[in-house]
């Protein structure tokens, strides 16, 4: 159990590290910052470069603290929050890949969920440092908090289509 818990760590936890660090660099295929910038701007969120640095260590963050199992439903809840965020913004296209849906951050969401609940097992550092097993209370609050603090983020950071639209026309007429 503890091997397959330690696979399923360090895969999704990477995938979600790597997510963030293309916000905010040119590694693993990524547009630096400024291209970071302008994919949440295009997906119709505000805050510039500021949102994109957070949301990219966000991910970062939350994606190593789960590879290394360190504080494993704190960061689970992170990456259900930023991963919550970003099944929204493909929420439009449906649920598969193929078509840019959200399938794939569902996936990673349910695999912090599940990681929250299971906890990290003993190949972690929260089993070196003794602070696991962690109370059910804490993973059920993770699971909660996580995507709905995605939600919320997606509420006060995105801008309405029709305001999006009149401030890039504003923009261009000046």
């Amino acid at each position: 159990m503890d091997a397959g818990l330690l696979v399923l760590r360090v895969v999704a936890g990477l995938l979600i590290a790597g997510h963030g660090v293309q916000k905010v660099s040119f590694r693993l295929g990524g547009h630096g910052l400024a291209g970071g910038t302008e994919e949440f701007r295009h997906d119709g969120f505000r805050g510039g470069r500021l949102t994109a640095v957070v949301g990219g260590a966000s991910q970062i963050g939350a994606g190593l603290f789960l590879t290394a199992g360190l504080l494993t439903p704190l960061a689970a809840m992170a990456a259900m929050g930023v991963m919550t965020v970003a099944g929204t913004v493909k929420w439009p296209k449906g649920l598969w890949v193929q078509n840019d849906g959200y399938e794939y951050p569902l996936v990673l969401v349910v695999v912090s969920a599940a990681l929250a609940l299971t906890g990290p097992g003993r190949w972690s550092l929260d089993h070196v440092l003794g602070i696991t097993p962690w109370p059910v209370w804490v993973a059920l609050a993770a699971i909660v908090i996580g995507p709905v603090s995605g939600l919320l983020t997606r509420l006060v950071l995105h801008r309405a289509p029709a305001a999006a639209e009149g401030g890039a026309r504003a923009r261009t007429a000046d």
